[in-house]
């Protein structure tokens, strides 16, 4: 009996075990195939990923669109109930933008519902579709209220006598309903001087 020295990678060649060269080359195209199938894993739940950010952009898409429908329409009610006489009144608002159109009954009708709407909130400018007849009087003037502003003091501004404040607020009804309650941000009609 003795020992007996053998090449320990002969055995692959006559069909038994695995050769190292054999083990790696089977060890490679496994961790290949792991690493197809992880990629693949990857892939499908990336676009698992990008699936459902798409379905929830569209989901807050459609919420947006609800919310500005809502937000035209009641931009419309308040407008009829202030009592402006403004056929075919339609407001399209759309991320701060206010679009009006119709036709109004006169310049002053016109000049009131731009500002009705516009010194609402969540509405950052107005787009003007508005239309008027042709022997409708010349615009006003628009003022923006800033800190300190008073009825009195615009009236001596524009017209030389702050005892005209009057004629601004009126101008401005029924949007003002105090002639000492304006704030700092809003849109006053000025009329031209009489």
């Amino acid at each position: 009996m003795g020992v007996f020295d053998f090449a320990r990678d002969a055995g692959a060649m006559i069909g038994i075990g695995e050769s190292s060269k054999d083990k790696a080359a089977r060890e490679a195209k496994e961790a290949a195939a792991d690493a197809k199938e992880a990629s693949a894993e990857r892939a499908e739940a990336a676009a698992k990923r990008a699936k459902d950010r798409k379905a929830a952009k569209a989901k807050a898409d459609r919420v947006e669109r609800i919310a500005e429908t809502k937000k035209s329409h009641a931009l419309e009610q308040y407008v009829r109930d202030l009592g402006f006489d403004v056929a075919k009144l339609d407001i399209r608002y759309d991320d701060g933008v206010a679009t009006i159109t119709g036709e109004a009954a006169d310049q002053e009708t016109r000049e009131k519902v731009i500002l009705a709407v516009g010194n609402t909130t969540e509405v950052e400018r107005v787009e003007d579709e508005i239309t008027v007849p042709e022997d409708a009087a010349d615009e006003s003037q628009m003022h923006n209220v800033v800190s300190g502003d008073t009825l009195s003091g615009i009236a001596k501004e524009y017209y030389g006598d702050a005892n005209k404040y009057m004629v601004i607020f009126e101008a401005n009804k029924p949007m003002l309903s105090d002639p000492d309650k304006i704030y700092v941000g809003q849109v006053l009609r000025i009329p031209p001087a009489a």
